[in-house]
Parts: structure tokens; C-alpha cells; sequence
């Protein structure tokens, strides 16, 4: 969109987490305010109506109407958290969240370099996504502690840090697969 520009490509303006999306890890997308091919978006015109404000949890009338039906459903990156990653944010300052989401995207990029078979592309950037920072960091420290874990073939990798994440999206009732609309 025109004249619509942003400093954190890496966490959109209404709280999608950009840095784990596929669609940006695949160079497909320049991230939320990134000049060329961004799509036209009403958060997006709000956001320069009312001077440019970089993250919708910076508005005094943060979450309004326009969030109401935003976490409904998915695109290619999961909307589940958007408001909640957006008051996070909000309560933990930014620069904190922002720490926060480069870990996890160093820790995706791990998982993608160390254990994607060709398939685990989108569970892996949900994964990391949904669950909480402390679940992630659990999930891989019980799997660089597996001596075994690193003489598995590729597709064996793959197999074990997914039943590994399956287990703590499990036991937090998330479910690790995006809602398309029907």
C-alpha cells in the first residue's frame, strides 16, 4: 500500500507474527509495511489515519471493532494469536517481545535447517507460533539432550521434534494446523 512503511518487519501492525510466517521465510512476502507487495489493508489506512501508530496495541482504542472476527480463521500464517500477542507486547514493552520473537525465529530457523523432511515447513512455523516461548525452549532442549537425536536420518528428525511439539500443543489444548475458512 502506498506510503504505508513500518521499522519491525517481523511483527505486523496487527499482531501476526511475520518473522514466522512461510510465506515471509520464503522471501514471498516483505512483512507488514515492507514497500512493495503489500496488500491493500483497513488496519493498514487506520493505522495512517492516525499518524502512522506502528502497532494497532499502541491505539487508545486497541482491540476496536476491527478485531472482533480477526482470529477466526488463518491465511498461510496462523491469526490465532493476534490479540494476544499484541497485549503481550504491550505488557512486556517492546523491545522484550521483540526478543522474545527473535529467539523463536532463531529457533525455527533451527528446526528448518536441522529437521524439515520437505513437509514440516507450516506445522513447524505454527508450532513455534502458538505454543508459549518457555514450551518451545522445552521441547528443544529435551531434543538436543537426546544423545540419539542427532544420528537420525532426516525424515526420523523430523518425525520426533513434531511428536515432540505435538505433545506440548497436546497439553495446552492448542491445535497445530491452520483453520481455513470453510
Amino acid at each position: 500500500m502506498k506510503n504505508f512503511t513500518r521499522s519491525d518487519l517481523l511483527f505486523s501492525l496487527c499482531g501476526l507474527n511475520c518473522g514466522l510466517c512461510p510465506m515471509h521465510l520464503g522471501g514471498h512476502c516483505p512483512g507488514c509495511g515492507g514497500g512493495e507487495g503489500n496488500q491493500s489493508c483497513k488496519i493498514a489506512k487506520c493505522s495512517l489515519q492516525r499518524g502512522k501508530l506502528e502497532y494497532c496495541s499502541h491505539c487508545q482504542e486497541f482491540p476496536c471493532e476491527k478485531y472482533e472476527e480477526i482470529d477466526a480463521v488463518d491465511s498461510f500464517i496462523t491469526h490465532q494469536n493476534q490479540k494476544k500477542d499484541l497485549k503481550r507486547q504491550r505488557e512486556i514493552g517492546v523491545e522484550a517481545y521483540g526478543a522474545e520473537q527473535e529467539e523463536k525465529i532463531s529457533i525455527l530457523e533451527w528446526l528448518l535447517q536441522n529437521c524439515n523432511d520437505g513437509r514440516k515447513k507450516t506445522f513447524f512455523c505454527l508450532a513455534v507460533n502458538l505454543l508459549e516461548l518457555e514450551d518451545v525452549r522445552k521441547v528443544m532442549e529435551q531434543t538436543k539432550s537426546d544423545g540419539t537425536f542427532a544420528e537420525l536420518p532426516l525424515k526420523e528428525k523430523a518425525a520426533y521434534v513434531t511428536g515432540r511439539f505435538q505433545k506440548a500443543a497436546d497439553e495446552q489444548g492448542i491445535l497445530l494446523k491452520l483453520r481455513k475458512k470453510r
